[in-house]
Protein backbone atom coordinates (compact mmCIF):
# COMPACT_ATOMS: atom_id res chain seq x y z
CA UNK A 1 0.00 0.00 0.00
CA UNK A 2 2.84 2.38 0.93
CA UNK A 3 4.59 1.47 -2.27
CA UNK A 4 1.48 2.29 -4.29
CA UNK A 5 1.12 5.68 -2.59
CA UNK A 6 4.72 6.53 -3.30
CA UNK A 7 4.24 5.53 -6.90
CA UNK A 8 1.19 7.73 -7.17
CA UNK A 9 2.95 10.69 -5.56
CA UNK A 10 5.92 10.28 -7.87
CA UNK A 11 3.69 11.08 -10.82
CA UNK A 12 2.51 14.43 -9.46
CA UNK A 13 5.37 16.64 -10.64
CA UNK A 14 4.60 15.65 -14.23
CA UNK A 15 0.80 15.65 -14.11
CA UNK A 16 0.43 19.00 -15.77
CA UNK A 17 2.86 18.02 -18.54
CA UNK A 18 1.01 14.73 -19.12
CA UNK A 19 -2.32 16.50 -19.26
CA UNK A 20 -1.09 18.89 -21.92
CA UNK A 21 0.29 16.18 -24.20
CA UNK A 22 -2.22 13.32 -23.94
CA UNK A 23 -5.91 12.98 -23.18
CA UNK A 24 -5.57 9.57 -21.48
CA UNK A 25 -2.77 7.44 -20.01
CA UNK A 26 -3.08 4.94 -22.83
CA UNK A 27 -2.59 7.48 -25.62
CA UNK A 28 0.96 8.32 -26.73
CA UNK A 29 2.35 11.71 -25.70
CA UNK A 30 2.42 14.42 -28.32
CA UNK A 31 6.07 15.12 -29.16
CA UNK A 32 7.52 18.25 -27.65
CA UNK A 33 11.00 19.50 -26.80
CA UNK A 34 11.24 17.54 -23.54
CA UNK A 35 9.69 14.25 -24.68
CA UNK A 36 11.69 14.23 -27.89
CA UNK A 37 14.97 14.61 -26.01
CA UNK A 38 14.14 12.42 -23.00
CA UNK A 39 11.50 9.90 -24.14
CA UNK A 40 12.55 7.25 -21.60
CA UNK A 41 13.14 9.53 -18.60
CA UNK A 42 10.38 12.06 -18.48
CA UNK A 43 7.85 9.71 -16.89
CA UNK A 44 10.36 7.60 -15.01
CA UNK A 45 9.36 6.58 -11.48
CA UNK A 46 12.87 5.64 -10.43
CA UNK A 47 15.94 7.52 -9.50
CA UNK A 48 19.39 6.79 -10.91
CA UNK A 49 19.82 3.68 -8.73
CA UNK A 50 16.31 2.50 -7.90
CA UNK A 51 12.97 3.80 -6.66
CA UNK A 52 13.22 7.52 -5.89
CA UNK A 53 12.42 8.30 -2.26
CA UNK A 54 10.02 10.95 -1.00
CA UNK A 55 7.56 13.14 -2.83
CA UNK A 56 10.11 13.98 -5.46
CA UNK A 57 10.28 10.44 -6.77
CA UNK A 58 11.14 10.32 -10.47
CA UNK A 59 13.66 13.18 -10.43
CA UNK A 60 17.03 12.59 -12.04
CA UNK A 61 20.39 12.77 -10.33
CA UNK A 62 22.16 16.14 -10.84
CA UNK A 63 25.08 14.21 -12.34
CA UNK A 64 22.88 12.53 -14.96
CA UNK A 65 23.99 13.58 -18.49
CA UNK A 66 20.35 14.27 -19.32
CA UNK A 67 20.39 17.25 -16.94
CA UNK A 68 21.74 19.72 -19.46
CA UNK A 69 20.90 23.25 -20.60
CA UNK A 70 21.18 21.91 -24.16
CA UNK A 71 17.69 20.42 -23.64
CA UNK A 72 16.31 23.90 -24.29
CA UNK A 73 15.90 25.10 -27.86
CA UNK A 74 16.99 28.63 -26.89
CA UNK A 75 20.33 27.42 -25.54
CA UNK A 76 20.94 25.26 -28.60
CA UNK A 77 20.09 28.20 -30.86
CA UNK A 78 22.54 30.46 -29.02
CA UNK A 79 25.27 27.85 -29.35
CA UNK A 80 24.62 27.44 -33.07
CA UNK A 81 24.78 31.21 -33.54
CA UNK A 82 28.01 31.32 -31.55
CA UNK A 83 29.53 28.70 -33.86
CA UNK A 84 28.42 30.74 -36.87
CA UNK A 85 29.89 33.93 -35.40
CA UNK A 86 33.15 32.08 -34.67
CA UNK A 87 33.41 30.99 -38.31
CA UNK A 88 32.78 34.56 -39.47
CA UNK A 89 35.34 35.90 -36.97
CA UNK A 90 37.90 33.37 -38.18
CA UNK A 91 37.32 34.33 -41.82
CA UNK A 92 37.74 38.03 -40.96
CA UNK A 93 40.86 37.25 -38.93
CA UNK A 94 42.40 35.35 -41.85
CA UNK A 95 41.61 38.21 -44.26
CA UNK A 96 43.31 40.75 -42.00
CA UNK A 97 46.30 38.43 -41.50
CA UNK A 98 46.71 38.07 -45.26
CA UNK A 99 46.32 41.83 -45.77
CA UNK A 100 49.51 42.42 -43.76
CA UNK A 101 51.45 40.65 -46.49
CA UNK A 102 49.28 41.17 -49.59
CA UNK A 103 46.50 43.73 -49.25
CA UNK A 104 43.24 42.59 -50.93
CA UNK A 105 41.14 45.31 -52.60
CA UNK A 106 39.11 47.26 -50.05
CA UNK A 107 41.11 46.07 -47.00
CA UNK A 108 43.81 48.75 -46.97
CA UNK A 109 44.25 50.54 -43.64
CA UNK A 110 46.06 53.90 -43.66
CA UNK A 111 47.30 53.46 -40.11
CA UNK A 112 48.77 50.36 -38.54
CA UNK A 113 46.97 47.24 -39.84
CA UNK A 114 47.99 45.50 -36.63
CA UNK A 115 45.34 47.42 -34.67
CA UNK A 116 42.44 46.01 -36.73
CA UNK A 117 44.11 42.59 -36.64
CA UNK A 118 44.33 42.77 -32.84
CA UNK A 119 40.65 43.62 -32.52
CA UNK A 120 39.85 40.68 -34.82
CA UNK A 121 42.02 38.45 -32.61
CA UNK A 122 40.15 39.64 -29.51
CA UNK A 123 36.82 38.76 -31.17
CA UNK A 124 37.99 35.32 -32.26
CA UNK A 125 39.53 34.39 -28.89
CA UNK A 126 36.43 35.57 -27.00
CA UNK A 127 34.20 33.36 -29.13
CA UNK A 128 36.53 30.36 -28.82
CA UNK A 129 36.56 30.69 -25.02
CA UNK A 130 32.77 31.00 -25.06
CA UNK A 131 32.41 27.78 -27.06
CA UNK A 132 34.95 25.82 -25.03
CA UNK A 133 33.20 26.59 -21.73
CA UNK A 134 29.68 27.09 -23.08
CA UNK A 135 27.86 24.76 -20.65
CA UNK A 136 29.68 26.07 -17.55
CA UNK A 137 28.60 29.70 -17.19
CA UNK A 138 30.08 31.79 -14.40
CA UNK A 139 29.52 35.23 -12.96
CA UNK A 140 33.21 36.11 -13.34
CA UNK A 141 33.15 35.31 -17.07
CA UNK A 142 30.03 37.40 -17.62
CA UNK A 143 31.48 40.30 -15.65
CA UNK A 144 34.73 40.24 -17.62
CA UNK A 145 32.83 40.12 -20.92
CA UNK A 146 30.81 43.18 -20.02
CA UNK A 147 33.92 45.00 -18.71
CA UNK A 148 35.66 44.30 -22.03
CA UNK A 149 32.58 45.53 -23.86
CA UNK A 150 32.57 48.75 -21.82
CA UNK A 151 36.21 49.44 -22.67
CA UNK A 152 35.55 48.73 -26.35
CA UNK A 153 32.74 51.29 -26.29
CA UNK A 154 35.40 53.86 -25.38
CA UNK A 155 37.52 52.68 -28.33
CA UNK A 156 34.61 53.04 -30.75
CA UNK A 157 33.86 56.55 -29.48
CA UNK A 158 37.52 57.62 -29.80
CA UNK A 159 37.89 56.28 -33.33
CA UNK A 160 34.69 57.94 -34.50
CA UNK A 161 35.31 61.22 -32.67
CA UNK A 162 39.00 61.84 -33.49
CA UNK A 163 39.40 62.76 -37.17
CA UNK A 164 42.94 61.41 -37.50
CA UNK A 165 42.05 58.05 -35.95
CA UNK A 166 39.00 57.84 -38.18
CA UNK A 167 41.23 58.56 -41.19
CA UNK A 168 43.85 55.97 -40.22
CA UNK A 169 41.52 53.14 -39.20
CA UNK A 170 39.04 53.66 -42.01
CA UNK A 171 36.17 51.26 -42.62
CA UNK A 172 38.19 48.12 -41.91
CA UNK A 173 39.48 49.26 -38.52
CA UNK A 174 36.08 50.60 -37.47
CA UNK A 175 34.34 47.35 -38.44
CA UNK A 176 36.93 45.38 -36.46
CA UNK A 177 36.47 47.32 -33.23
CA UNK A 178 32.65 47.39 -33.52
CA UNK A 179 32.67 43.64 -34.17
CA UNK A 180 34.84 43.09 -31.08
CA UNK A 181 32.34 45.15 -29.05
CA UNK A 182 29.36 43.14 -30.29
CA UNK A 183 31.16 39.86 -29.57
CA UNK A 184 31.93 40.96 -26.00
CA UNK A 185 28.27 41.83 -25.42
CA UNK A 186 27.17 38.57 -27.03
CA UNK A 187 29.48 36.61 -24.74
CA UNK A 188 27.89 38.17 -21.66
CA UNK A 189 24.33 37.64 -22.95
CA UNK A 190 25.03 34.01 -23.86
CA UNK A 191 26.52 33.35 -20.44
CA UNK A 192 23.42 34.77 -18.77
CA UNK A 193 21.12 32.73 -21.05
CA UNK A 194 22.97 29.46 -20.42
CA UNK A 195 22.85 30.12 -16.66
CA UNK A 196 19.09 30.55 -16.90
CA UNK A 197 18.72 27.40 -19.03
CA UNK A 198 20.88 25.37 -16.67
CA UNK A 199 18.80 26.41 -13.66
CA UNK A 200 15.55 25.68 -15.53
CA UNK A 201 16.58 22.17 -16.48
CA UNK A 202 18.00 21.35 -13.06
CA UNK A 203 14.79 22.42 -11.39
CA UNK A 204 12.66 20.49 -13.90
CA UNK A 205 14.69 17.29 -13.85
CA UNK A 206 16.22 17.23 -10.33
CA UNK A 207 13.72 19.24 -8.35
CA UNK A 208 16.02 22.18 -7.53
CA UNK A 209 18.76 24.34 -9.11
CA UNK A 210 22.22 22.92 -8.46
CA UNK A 211 24.54 25.41 -6.76
CA UNK A 212 27.44 23.01 -6.31
CA UNK A 213 30.14 22.38 -8.94
CA UNK A 214 32.43 19.45 -9.53
CA UNK A 215 36.20 19.86 -9.46
CA UNK A 216 36.21 19.61 -13.24
CA UNK A 217 33.62 22.39 -13.53
CA UNK A 218 35.58 24.62 -11.15
CA UNK A 219 38.65 24.02 -13.32
CA UNK A 220 36.70 25.10 -16.39
CA UNK A 221 35.48 28.22 -14.60
CA UNK A 222 39.04 29.05 -13.58
CA UNK A 223 40.41 28.59 -17.10
CA UNK A 224 37.65 30.66 -18.73
CA UNK A 225 38.11 33.43 -16.16
CA UNK A 226 41.88 33.56 -16.72
CA UNK A 227 41.45 33.61 -20.51
CA UNK A 228 38.84 36.40 -20.43
CA UNK A 229 40.89 38.36 -17.89
CA UNK A 230 43.88 38.28 -20.25
CA UNK A 231 41.66 39.47 -23.09
CA UNK A 232 40.30 42.29 -20.91
CA UNK A 233 43.80 43.41 -19.92
CA UNK A 234 44.90 43.40 -23.58
CA UNK A 235 41.87 45.51 -24.55
CA UNK A 236 42.60 48.00 -21.75
CA UNK A 237 46.21 48.36 -22.95
CA UNK A 238 44.98 48.81 -26.52
CA UNK A 239 42.67 51.58 -25.30
CA UNK A 240 45.56 53.36 -23.58
CA UNK A 241 47.63 53.08 -26.78
CA UNK A 242 44.68 54.42 -28.78
CA UNK A 243 44.50 57.31 -26.33
CA UNK A 244 48.17 58.12 -27.01
CA UNK A 245 47.43 58.03 -30.74
CA UNK A 246 44.55 60.45 -30.18
CA UNK A 247 46.88 62.77 -28.27
CA UNK A 248 49.53 62.52 -31.01
CA UNK A 249 46.94 63.37 -33.66
CA UNK A 250 46.92 66.92 -32.28
CA UNK A 251 50.55 67.43 -33.34
CA UNK A 252 50.75 69.28 -36.64
CA UNK A 253 53.34 68.05 -39.14
CA UNK A 254 55.74 70.44 -40.84
CA UNK A 255 54.72 70.84 -44.46
CA UNK A 256 51.64 69.16 -45.91
CA UNK A 257 50.16 65.73 -46.61
CA UNK A 258 49.19 64.89 -50.20
CA UNK A 259 46.83 62.19 -51.47
CA UNK A 260 48.50 59.63 -53.72
CA UNK A 261 47.79 56.32 -55.47
CA UNK A 262 44.24 57.22 -56.56
CA UNK A 263 43.65 58.98 -53.25
CA UNK A 264 44.12 55.81 -51.19
CA UNK A 265 46.51 57.35 -48.64
CA UNK A 266 48.54 60.46 -47.85
CA UNK A 267 52.28 61.18 -47.98
CA UNK A 268 53.93 63.92 -45.95
CA UNK A 269 56.18 66.39 -47.79
CA UNK A 270 58.10 69.30 -46.27
CA UNK A 271 60.05 71.91 -48.25
CA UNK A 272 62.04 74.91 -47.02
CA UNK A 273 63.50 77.74 -49.12
CA UNK A 274 62.67 79.72 -52.25
CA UNK A 275 62.03 77.86 -55.51
CA UNK A 276 63.81 80.55 -57.55
CA UNK A 277 67.13 82.23 -57.00
CA UNK A 278 67.71 85.99 -57.17
CA UNK A 279 68.34 85.88 -60.94
CA UNK A 280 65.03 84.27 -61.96
CA UNK A 281 66.42 80.75 -62.25
CA UNK A 282 65.28 77.66 -60.36
CA UNK A 283 66.96 76.91 -57.06
CA UNK A 284 68.62 73.50 -56.85
CA UNK A 285 66.71 71.63 -54.15
CA UNK A 286 68.31 68.99 -51.95
CA UNK A 287 65.84 66.07 -51.84
CA UNK A 288 66.52 64.07 -48.68
CA UNK A 289 65.69 60.38 -48.28
CA UNK A 290 65.88 58.93 -44.80
CA UNK A 291 67.56 55.66 -43.92
CA UNK A 292 66.40 53.24 -41.26
CA UNK A 293 64.94 56.18 -39.31
CA UNK A 294 62.67 59.00 -40.46
CA UNK A 295 64.33 62.06 -42.02
CA UNK A 296 63.11 64.11 -39.06
CA UNK A 297 65.44 62.23 -36.75
CA UNK A 298 68.77 63.90 -37.45
CA UNK A 299 68.85 64.70 -41.15
CA UNK A 300 66.12 67.34 -40.85
CA UNK A 301 68.11 69.22 -38.23
CA UNK A 302 71.24 68.86 -40.36
CA UNK A 303 69.44 70.35 -43.40
CA UNK A 304 68.15 73.25 -41.30
CA UNK A 305 71.69 74.01 -40.20
CA UNK A 306 72.99 73.79 -43.79
CA UNK A 307 70.39 76.36 -44.92
CA UNK A 308 71.33 78.71 -42.09
CA UNK A 309 75.02 78.34 -42.94
CA UNK A 310 74.31 79.12 -46.59
CA UNK A 311 75.66 75.75 -47.79
CA UNK A 312 72.37 75.01 -49.53
CA UNK A 313 69.45 77.23 -50.47
CA UNK A 314 66.55 74.81 -50.36
CA UNK A 315 65.64 71.30 -49.31
CA UNK A 316 62.64 68.94 -49.37
CA UNK A 317 61.94 65.60 -47.81
CA UNK A 318 59.03 63.18 -47.97
CA UNK A 319 58.40 60.47 -45.40
CA UNK A 320 58.20 57.03 -46.95
CA UNK A 321 54.83 55.26 -46.49
CA UNK A 322 54.36 54.30 -42.85
CA UNK A 323 57.21 56.48 -41.57
CA UNK A 324 56.64 59.51 -39.33
CA UNK A 325 53.71 61.59 -40.65
CA UNK A 326 52.89 59.49 -43.76
CA UNK A 327 50.12 56.89 -44.01
CA UNK A 328 50.93 53.27 -44.70
CA UNK A 329 50.66 51.91 -48.23
CA UNK A 330 49.06 48.62 -49.36
CA UNK A 331 51.30 45.55 -49.45
CA UNK A 332 53.55 44.71 -51.18
CA UNK A 333 55.60 47.91 -51.44
CA UNK A 334 58.87 47.78 -53.36
CA UNK A 335 61.45 50.50 -54.01
CA UNK A 336 59.98 51.32 -57.42
CA UNK A 337 56.48 51.64 -55.93
CA UNK A 338 57.79 53.97 -53.23
CA UNK A 339 59.62 55.99 -55.90
CA UNK A 340 56.39 56.34 -57.87
CA UNK A 341 54.65 57.56 -54.73
CA UNK A 342 57.40 60.14 -54.14
CA UNK A 343 57.16 61.36 -57.74
CA UNK A 344 53.40 61.74 -57.45
CA UNK A 345 53.72 63.61 -54.15
CA UNK A 346 56.23 66.06 -55.64
CA UNK A 347 54.01 66.57 -58.69
CA UNK A 348 50.94 67.28 -56.58
CA UNK A 349 52.96 69.79 -54.54
CA UNK A 350 54.21 71.48 -57.72
CA UNK A 351 57.84 70.55 -57.03
CA UNK A 352 59.82 70.04 -60.26
CA UNK A 353 63.47 70.22 -59.24
CA UNK A 354 66.27 70.36 -60.24
CA UNK A 355 67.45 68.02 -57.51
CA UNK A 356 70.54 66.97 -55.64
CA UNK A 357 69.66 63.71 -53.91
CA UNK A 358 70.94 63.09 -50.38
CA UNK A 359 70.17 59.73 -48.81
CA UNK A 360 71.35 57.45 -46.01
CA UNK A 361 71.49 53.70 -45.42
CA UNK A 362 68.69 51.79 -47.06
CA UNK A 363 67.20 55.08 -48.25
CA UNK A 364 69.99 55.25 -50.85
CA UNK A 365 68.28 52.43 -52.76
CA UNK A 366 65.11 54.50 -53.05
CA UNK A 367 67.10 57.56 -54.17
CA UNK A 368 68.89 55.54 -56.86
CA UNK A 369 65.58 54.31 -58.30
CA UNK A 370 64.25 57.89 -58.26
CA UNK A 371 67.42 59.17 -59.93
CA UNK A 372 67.20 56.64 -62.74
CA UNK A 373 63.67 57.82 -63.54
CA UNK A 374 64.38 61.55 -63.29
CA UNK A 375 67.90 61.68 -64.70
CA UNK A 376 67.48 65.02 -66.48
CA UNK A 377 66.45 66.69 -63.21
CA UNK A 378 69.03 65.04 -60.91
CA UNK A 379 72.26 67.07 -60.72
CA UNK A 380 74.04 64.99 -58.12
CA UNK A 381 73.76 62.05 -55.71
CA UNK A 382 75.19 62.04 -52.19
CA UNK A 383 74.93 58.72 -50.32
CA UNK A 384 75.72 58.42 -46.61
CA UNK A 385 76.96 54.94 -45.66
CA UNK A 386 74.58 53.47 -48.26
CA UNK A 387 73.23 49.94 -48.35
CA UNK A 388 74.23 47.96 -51.42
CA UNK A 389 71.58 45.90 -53.25
CA UNK A 390 73.71 42.76 -52.85
CA UNK A 391 73.29 43.05 -49.08
CA UNK A 392 69.50 43.18 -49.16
CA UNK A 393 69.47 39.56 -48.01
CA UNK A 394 70.32 40.89 -44.55
CA UNK A 395 67.14 42.96 -44.56
CA UNK A 396 65.07 40.06 -45.92
CA UNK A 397 66.14 37.44 -43.34
CA UNK A 398 63.13 35.25 -42.37
CA UNK A 399 63.98 35.63 -38.68
CA UNK A 400 63.94 39.41 -38.97
CA UNK A 401 60.62 39.31 -40.81
CA UNK A 402 59.02 37.10 -38.17
CA UNK A 403 60.34 39.31 -35.38
CA UNK A 404 58.89 42.40 -37.08
CA UNK A 405 55.53 40.66 -37.48
CA UNK A 406 55.55 39.60 -33.82
CA UNK A 407 56.44 43.15 -32.71
CA UNK A 408 53.66 44.46 -34.90
CA UNK A 409 51.16 41.98 -33.46
CA UNK A 410 51.82 43.11 -29.88
CA UNK A 411 52.33 46.80 -30.77
CA UNK A 412 48.64 47.74 -30.18
CA UNK A 413 49.13 46.87 -26.50
CA UNK A 414 51.86 49.53 -26.51
CA UNK A 415 53.38 48.67 -23.14
CA UNK A 416 56.69 50.34 -24.06
CA UNK A 417 54.91 53.45 -25.39
CA UNK A 418 52.64 53.72 -22.33
CA UNK A 419 55.57 53.35 -19.92
CA UNK A 420 57.57 55.85 -21.98
CA UNK A 421 54.79 58.42 -21.72
CA UNK A 422 54.20 57.82 -18.01
CA UNK A 423 57.73 57.31 -16.69
CA UNK A 424 60.15 58.76 -19.24
CA UNK A 425 58.38 61.90 -20.33
CA UNK A 426 58.10 60.84 -23.99
CA UNK A 427 56.19 63.39 -26.07
CA UNK A 428 54.26 63.20 -29.32
CA UNK A 429 57.36 64.10 -31.33
CA UNK A 430 59.27 61.21 -29.74
CA UNK A 431 56.54 58.76 -30.71
CA UNK A 432 55.90 60.08 -34.24
CA UNK A 433 59.43 60.55 -35.57
CA UNK A 434 61.84 60.63 -32.62
CA UNK A 435 63.60 58.10 -30.44
CA UNK A 436 60.42 56.09 -29.75
CA UNK A 437 59.15 56.05 -33.34
CA UNK A 438 60.47 52.50 -33.84
CA UNK A 439 57.72 51.38 -31.42
CA UNK A 440 54.95 52.68 -33.68
CA UNK A 441 52.80 50.10 -35.44
CA UNK A 442 53.03 52.04 -38.70
CA UNK A 443 56.84 52.11 -38.57
CA UNK A 444 57.03 48.41 -37.74
CA UNK A 445 54.66 47.66 -40.63
CA UNK A 446 56.75 49.81 -43.02
CA UNK A 447 59.89 47.87 -42.06
CA UNK A 448 58.04 44.57 -42.44
CA UNK A 449 56.91 45.60 -45.93
CA UNK A 450 60.51 46.53 -46.72
CA UNK A 451 61.77 43.17 -45.46
CA UNK A 452 59.20 41.09 -47.35
CA UNK A 453 60.28 42.29 -50.83
CA UNK A 454 63.87 43.39 -50.14
CA UNK A 455 65.59 40.43 -51.78
CA UNK A 456 63.07 40.09 -54.61
CA UNK A 457 61.11 43.05 -55.97
CA UNK A 458 63.31 45.78 -54.50
CA UNK A 459 66.56 44.10 -55.51
CA UNK A 460 65.25 43.80 -59.06
CA UNK A 461 64.16 47.46 -59.05
CA UNK A 462 67.59 48.65 -57.91
CA UNK A 463 69.43 46.43 -60.39
CA UNK A 464 67.29 47.87 -63.21
CA UNK A 465 67.90 51.42 -62.00
CA UNK A 466 71.65 50.89 -62.13
CA UNK A 467 71.42 49.86 -65.76
CA UNK A 468 69.56 53.02 -66.79
CA UNK A 469 71.27 55.47 -64.43
CA UNK A 470 72.70 58.56 -66.16
CA UNK A 471 76.44 57.83 -66.11
CA UNK A 472 77.39 61.51 -66.07
CA UNK A 473 75.68 62.27 -62.75
CA UNK A 474 78.19 63.31 -60.03
CA UNK A 475 78.28 60.88 -57.10
CA UNK A 476 79.56 61.31 -53.55
CA UNK A 477 79.86 58.37 -51.14
CA UNK A 478 80.51 59.06 -47.44
CA UNK A 479 81.20 55.92 -45.41
CA UNK A 480 81.35 55.11 -41.72
CA UNK A 481 84.85 54.11 -40.65
CA UNK A 482 83.46 52.05 -37.78
CA UNK A 483 81.16 50.15 -40.12
CA UNK A 484 83.98 49.43 -42.58
CA UNK A 485 86.27 48.09 -39.88
CA UNK A 486 83.76 45.62 -38.50
CA UNK A 487 82.30 44.44 -41.81
CA UNK A 488 84.65 43.56 -44.65
CA UNK A 489 81.82 42.88 -47.09
CA UNK A 490 80.37 46.33 -46.36
CA UNK A 491 83.66 47.92 -47.37
CA UNK A 492 83.74 46.02 -50.68
CA UNK A 493 80.21 47.13 -51.52
CA UNK A 494 80.92 50.76 -50.58
CA UNK A 495 83.75 50.72 -53.08
CA UNK A 496 81.43 49.29 -55.71
CA UNK A 497 78.90 52.09 -55.13
CA UNK A 498 81.64 54.65 -55.70
CA UNK A 499 81.57 53.41 -59.32
CA UNK A 500 77.82 53.92 -59.72
CA UNK A 501 78.51 56.46 -62.48
CA UNK A 502 81.57 57.59 -64.42
CA UNK A 503 81.71 60.76 -62.37
CA UNK A 504 82.87 60.08 -58.80
CA UNK A 505 83.05 63.41 -57.01
CA UNK A 506 84.44 61.87 -53.80
CA UNK A 507 84.50 58.82 -51.58
CA UNK A 508 85.06 59.95 -48.01
CA UNK A 509 85.61 57.66 -45.03
CA UNK A 510 84.89 59.29 -41.66
CA UNK A 511 87.01 57.15 -39.37
CA UNK A 512 85.19 57.58 -36.04
CA UNK A 513 81.68 58.05 -37.39
CA UNK A 514 78.95 55.43 -36.78
CA UNK A 515 76.49 54.24 -39.43
CA UNK A 516 74.54 57.45 -38.82
CA UNK A 517 77.51 59.51 -39.94
CA UNK A 518 75.80 62.86 -39.17
CA UNK A 519 75.82 61.98 -35.45
CA UNK A 520 79.57 62.64 -35.53
CA UNK A 521 80.81 66.25 -35.72
CA UNK A 522 83.44 65.43 -38.33
CA UNK A 523 80.83 63.49 -40.27
CA UNK A 524 78.46 66.49 -40.36
CA UNK A 525 81.25 68.73 -41.59
CA UNK A 526 82.15 66.32 -44.43
CA UNK A 527 78.50 65.89 -45.47
CA UNK A 528 77.86 69.65 -45.53
CA UNK A 529 81.05 70.33 -47.46
CA UNK A 530 80.31 67.72 -50.15
CA UNK A 531 76.66 68.73 -50.37
CA UNK A 532 77.57 72.38 -50.91
CA UNK A 533 80.01 71.41 -53.65
CA UNK A 534 77.35 69.36 -55.49
CA UNK A 535 74.86 72.24 -55.30
CA UNK A 536 77.37 74.97 -56.29
CA UNK A 537 78.85 72.88 -59.09
CA UNK A 538 75.62 73.06 -61.10
CA UNK A 539 74.71 76.68 -60.37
Amino acid sequence: MVGNNNSSNSKKPWSSLSASTSSSPNEPHEANEHTRLLPNRIDSTTGPVGPAPGPGGGYLSPSDPAVSPYNLFTVRLFRSLTILFTLLAFAWWVLLLVSVFVTPPGLHIRGSPFFAFSYATVSLLTLIVLLLFFAVPSKSARTLSFVTGGVLVVDVIMILAVARLRHEEGVVGTISVVWALLVAIWSGVVGRTVKWGKAEEEERLTGRPETRRTVFEWSEVLLSTIALACIAVAVILMTLTLTLRAVDSGARPPGERYWVDEDKYQIHLHCVGNRTDGHGGKTITVLIEGGEDPVERGLWQFAEGAVKNGSIGRYCFADRPGMAWSDTAPSPLSASMASDVLSETLARAGEEGPWVLMSAGIGSLYSRVFSSRHGDQVHGILMIDPLHEDLLGRVARPGRGFWLWLRGFISPCGIDRILGALLRGRRSADRIWGRASYQSGTTIFAKLQESLVADSLTKRDVASSRAIQDKDTPVVVISSGKQLRKDREWEVKQRDLSHLTRYLEAWDIVEEAPHRVWDDLKGREVIEKRLERLVRFRL
